[in-house]
């Protein structure tokens, strides 16, 4: 398979990245936003200002901010928020080529994982996700990263890689699609988990033992919903939360952060340009659990927070309260 021109849906930061990554040795990217100045900067300055700042894309990434545009391009990196994934594929050109999804969350109104969302958006499409622990600025400007690509296809999956991957943009192949999507979708809530801790000053204790219990939430949400446990010891599981719950580079620490210091989550939230996914993964992801008897006490606590349903006090109270029980469990 060829992929001579790939298509980035999405102009945010994340977007910008990969099509940075993916335009390395002169390729051509086209790189669809929604934002009319954005495209401007692209195309005028080689900068993406709104969202990546200070960053020189290579002259090979051009933007556009019509969807038409994308037909030309022979795969796409899907970038968009994961609630208006479905909106945006169901608008753009016919998706009869390979889709690579680089965001995540659950759509909310559904409860259905990415790939399916993608599925039925776009049923002659070949799906692949790409997932790990990435943060935008470090991956454009070239600093190691390591990420998971998992396709059921695995012709797909290794030409991907072949187009995609850079001496400091490691990818490595799995199958498990889910598991890699599952992964990438419950640590973003779990960084607001994280955030919070960080924000309320309950010390890196309280922030280790929450990473250590919010990855046991993981796994048993992961293999009810068909996840290899390998898959969520990897990049696109663990190495993704360790990531994000230990900076305010990650934009859901962030929204914990502010949590924890006394603020609104409506407040934190109409402050962003950018989302935070985790507010929106939330619900859905509480949503699931109780209807599939699965205990996220964690996923509940920071669902309770965000609906203000209860306060940090609150919360906290109820999940020192709880019983004691053997570690596996």
């Amino acid at each position: 398979m060829s992929f001579d021109r790939i298509g980035v849906i999405g102009g945010g930061a994340w977007g910008t990245a990969l099509a940075q990554v993916a335009a390395s040795g002169g390729r051509e990217v086209l790189l669809w936003a929604r934002e009319p100045e954005v495209v401007e900067s692209v195309n005028a300055d080689h900068e993406n200002r709104a969202f990546l700042p200070g960053q020189e894309l290579y002259p090979t990434v051009r933007a556009t901010g019509e969807l038409a545009d994308l037909d030309a391009c022979d795969a796409w990196l899907v970038v968009t928020p994961a609630q208006h994934m479905r909106a945006v594929l169901e608008a753009a050109p016919p998706c009869d080529r390979p889709l690579i999804l680089c965001s995540k969350g659950i759509e909310e109104r559904s409860g259905a994982l990415l790939h399916r969302v993608a599925s039925q958006a776009c049923a002659d499409a070949s799906i692949a996700v790409l997932s790990g622990p990435t943060f935008a600025h470090e991956v454009a400007a070239g600093l190691p990263t390591a990420v998971t690509l998992a396709a059921e296809d695995q012709a797909l999956a290794e030409s991907l890689r072949d187009r995609i991957a850079q001496p400091t943009f490691r990818i490595y192949l799995s199958d498990d699609v889910a598991g890699a999507e599952i992964g990438g979708a419950v640590k973003n809530v779990l960084a607001i988990a994280c955030g919070v801790v960080d924000g309320r000053g309950l010390g890196q204790n309280a922030r280790a033992a929450l990473i250590a219990r919010g990855f046991a939430e993981m796994t048993r949400f992961g293999l009810a919903n068909g996840a290899r446990r390998e898959t969520l010891v990897g990049l696109s599981g663990l190495g993704d939360l360790v990531l994000t719950c230990s900076s305010t580079s990650s934009r859901n620490f962030s929204l914990g952060k502010g949590i924890g210091e006394g603020r609104l989550p409506s407040e934190l939230m109409s402050d962003r340009r950018t989302v935070a996914e985790g507010a929106f993964t939330a619900p859905v992801l509480a949503r699931l659990a109780s209807e599939m008897g699965i205990d996220m006490p964690v996923v509940m606590a920071v669902d309770k927070l965000l609906s203000g349903s209860a306060n940090v006090d609150q919360v906290l109270q109820e999940l020192l309260a709880r019983p004691p029980r053997p570690e596996t469990h």
